[in-house]
């Protein structure tokens, strides 16, 4: 395949899947829920973190992620005490558990509260060309409190050599807005430039 044929075969897988219909069978779906910032954020982040295996249970599960907290993102994370973690305990998708869903659900609220949330994060950590130290430095900062070990599995660093997919593709949906209406576009402070597209 020369480069004028990889080029005809790209524009038309883009044309195929970045459209509007293709919405309502992609995970991305859970983010579109919300109108506020941060729901959309928090909804996007926890959505492409489980987001391996069928989508049709990525979908299920992200879903029930959501209902669990009471269809309010951010007011739950923000709010929530211990008391409202017990209705948790029983998610599972496949290797992430309650466990790792509530050091989450902890982790964002202590970076909203220290750190005026995550797009502040990778935007003082971007680098013109690339977020992958912006990555690497969100871990560092999103595990910052006591958490259990096998949580960090979860967040990948690409710094590490991990492509860093999950956490990529959550970075285009927020990032990148090309007038399609699939990728939400709503942090402005970061390029689609900036965006690395792993394709390992």
């Amino acid at each position: 395949m020369n480069t004028r044929e990889l080029k005809q075969f790209l524009d038309y897988k883009s044309d195929e899947f970045n459209r509007p219909e293709f919405i309502s069978s992609d995970p991305v779906q859970i983010p579109h829920r919300y109108s506020l910032k941060e729901d959309i954020e928090i909804a996007g982040f926890l959505t492409a973190k489980i987001a391996w295996g069928q989508r049709k249970n990525i979908i299920k599960n992200s879903l029930e992620i959501m209902q669990l907290m009471d269809e309010a993102p951010f007011e739950f994370v923000m709010n929530h005490e211990d008391k409202d973690l017990i209705k948790l305990q029983k998610f599972v998708h496949r290797t992430f558990n309650s466990t790792d869903l509530i050091c989450f659900l902890q982790s964002l609220r202590h970076l909203y509260t220290r750190y005026q949330g995550m797009e502040n994060i990778f935007q003082l950590h971007a680098d013109n060309y690339s977020l992958q130290r912006a990555i690497h430095q969100f871990k560092q900062l999103f595990f910052e409190l006591p958490h259990p070990t096998r949580t960090e599995k979860h967040v990948s660093d690409p710094l590490s050599g991990s492509a860093a997919k999950r956490i990529n593709m959550f970075l285009r949906w927020m990032v990148r807005n090309d007038n399609r209406g699939v990728d939400l576009g709503i942090w402005k402070s970061l390029s689609p430039s900036q965006l690395s597209c792993p394709l390992d």
